[in-house]
């Protein structure tokens, strides 16, 4: 998997390698148990440093989206759990969204059928 990295864009690079990763396990590119590159063959593929990559991944191992085994490499992790600290994290996040959705004068239907359209794309 490719990743594409905007280096225009204020994310941290690490940021974008997490995000893109995530979206990539929730629609289904990326398959549990899928060898990733190793950091060092991520960051040539993508270009960046091999620390921004070893960030990514550590970040997402502790999130429990990957796992690393020294023999067999990086892989996609096994089916997530509903974990307390993502719980909590998605809560303060979405709170955050809707607050903003509420400022900008979008409506509630607008919002679930936003949500609705996004959602298939994991089904």
């Amino acid at each position: 998997m490719l990743l594409e990295i905007d280096t225009q864009n204020q994310m941290p690079i690490y940021q974008q390698i997490c995000n893109q990763l995530i979206l990539g396990i929730a629609t289904k590119k990326l398959q549990p148990g899928e060898l990733l590159p190793s950091v060092r063959q991520m960051a040539d593929e993508i270009g960046v440093n091999m620390m921004t990559v070893s960030k990514a991944y550590t970040l997402l191992k502790n999130e429990g989206y990957i796992v690393t085994d020294r023999r067999n490499g990086t892989k996609i992790a096994e089916k997530q759990t509903l974990a307390s600290p993502f719980q909590e994290r998605f809560l303060k996040q979405l709170e955050l969204l809707l607050a903003e959705a509420s400022i900008h004068r979008v409506s509630e239907n607008e919002i679930q059928e936003k949500i609705k359209q996004i959602y298939q794309k994991f089904d």
